[in-house]
């Protein structure tokens, strides 16, 4: 617990320090800002947004005295391949493009939590995931205005959390530290702001010079404000959404392998740029003065002026190397392989994908992905479970009743429809007719679909009996 944590660090430096809060506060702050897990974090959204370490690559030889110098005039092509980003993007995807179903039997309780889980919520929710699998953990804050109970983003990297226990489960607390741009006179200028968050309330502080002072601009107090009563939250108010249970990110599974693609495509590309001008070159009997006059004439006027001296010809002459290009090819190829099998994802452009496959091929190829995604499936579906904590508590101050609700998540797998539908068909009578549509591939909603079926069965119906002259005498084909 926080308490313990703050109790230790007390012990460490001396009873009669007098640690207060803030100092603690102070402590854990500086330690988190230089931490590696904040660096994992740091480097996924990094490698995320394309800004790779193959971005400062540079071509160096030894020179004087044993030191590396750089060399400008040789070609340094900076290729980022991004299997990286690809990974996620597809994981993202396969999860959470598709909106997930919220279920539930109480029709006025599932209108209320279709307001809450909105499409820009669904929106957000794709981004949360996003977070998770760059830097291990996603986090969503509840807060209240006037419009409702809303959800919002915030980034990993803002977020020093202080759990309750060694499984994560709980929080504490947690410290939000972030930027803010403003002005001092017409001087742009970043303000760090930090703000620390507990069941009690919310405190909002100043960082600067590793120290925590007050924010004069904001008043600490309460989160809510319900009927112009300041309130709080029961529980600390964040929901963490993590990709595994050690929140570990997508990136420290493949880091090493993707430096190595980008590395090896770059240095193929340079050996592949230098030609005559820029390769070595040996000089016989060069007709000029020194060798940065001879590098000239030749880039100048793409020749050089050479002379026969005591009998020996002169010429230029190069020192080529062959490049074997199936070398790089092949190594290309087992890395972007590797990439795949380490980070769980799947190869699109499959042999098994093409003249259209079964759905056994298909599962096969997704096979890694599926077992990923179960796992942020079932991270997922506790965070949820803590969320609706909120949601409830929210519903119940304004005098609703909560009930039981179901989160489905709907996969973007690829299907062999025909396949899929034919087994479908053959079902029926098997298994209930509900089964059945929530595994139609044509099925977007299946509560939906359902109350469709009810209404072409109960029209089907009344015009039958209209036919006989006849009124109907139950509800439908389904009130047996």
């Amino acid at each position: 617990m926080i308490l313990q944590r703050w109790w230790n660090l007390l012990l460490m430096r001396g009873s009669q320090s007098g640690m207060t809060e803030t100092e603690f506060l102070e402590e854990e702050l500086k330690a988190w800002l230089v931490s590696k897990k904040l660096l994992w974090i740091r480097t996924g959204a990094a490698y995320y947004r394309q800004h790779l370490d193959i971005d400062r690559k540079e071509r160096k030889v030894i020179g004087e005295g044993g030191r590396k110098v750089t060399l400008h005039t040789l070609p340094n092509n900076r290729i980022a391949y991004n299997r990286f980003a690809k990974l996620v993007d597809q994981k993202v995807n396969y999860l959470l493009a598709k909106s997930f179903e919220v279920k539930t039997d109480d029709g006025h309780y599932g209108e209320l939590l279709d307001g809450i889980f909105d499409q820009a919520f669904r929106r957000r929710m794709r981004l949360v995931g996003q977070d998770a699998l760059t830097g291990g953990i996603g986090y969503l804050m509840p807060y209240v205005t006037a419009d409702g109970l809303h959800f919002k983003r915030i980034s990993p990297a803002q977020i020093l959390p202080f759990w309750a226990d060694e499984e994560h489960e709980t929080l504490d607390a947690f410290l939000r530290l972030y930027q803010v741009s403003t002005y001092e006179g017409k001087q742009p200028k970043i303000v760090h702001k930090a703000e620390y968050y507990t069941a009690d309330g919310v405190k909002y502080y100043i960082w600067e010079n590793n120290q925590l002072r007050p924010d004069v601009e904001r008043k600490s107090g309460s989160l809510l404000t319900v009927d112009a009563q300041p309130m709080n939250w029961e529980r600390v108010p964040l929901v963490a959404f993590k990709y595994n249970a050690e929140e570990l990110p997508l990136i420290r599974r493949v880091k090493g392998l993707q430096d190595a693609l980008n590395t090896l495509i770059s240095n193929f590309a340079d050996v592949m740029c230098e030609d005559v001008r820029n390769t070595i070159l040996v000089i016989k009997n060069y007709d000029g003065t020194d060798l940065s006059e001879f590098r000239r004439n030749l880039a100048v006027y793409g020749a050089v002026k050479v002379r026969t001296r005591e009998g020996i010809q002169g010429g230029v002459e190069t020192l080529t190397i062959e490049v074997n290009s199936q070398n790089y090819e092949t190594i290309i190829k087992l890395l972007n392989k590797a990439i795949i099998d380490c980070g769980n994802g799947f190869d699109a452009r499959d042999d098994r994908m093409s003249n259209n496959p079964n759905q056994m091929n298909i599962s096969s190829i997704y096979s890694d992905i599926d077992i990923d995604t179960n796992n942020i499936e079932m991270e997922f579906q506790a965070s949820l479970e803590q969320l609706m904590w909120f949601v409830n508590t929210y519903l119940g101050i304004n005098g609703e009743t909560a009930g039981d609700v179901e989160f489905i998540f709907n996969r973007d797998t690829p299907v062999n429809e025909s396949e899929v539908i034919t087994n479908c068909r053959n079902s029926e009578g098997v298994i209930s007719k509900e089964t059945i549509i929530a595994n139609h591939p044509w099925v977007k909603d299946t509560a939906e679909e359902l109350k469709r079926l009810q209404a072409e069965q109960q029209e089907e119906l009344g015009l039958d009996y209209a036919m006989r002259g006849q009124e109907p005498q139950g509800g439908g084909v389904d009130d047996e």
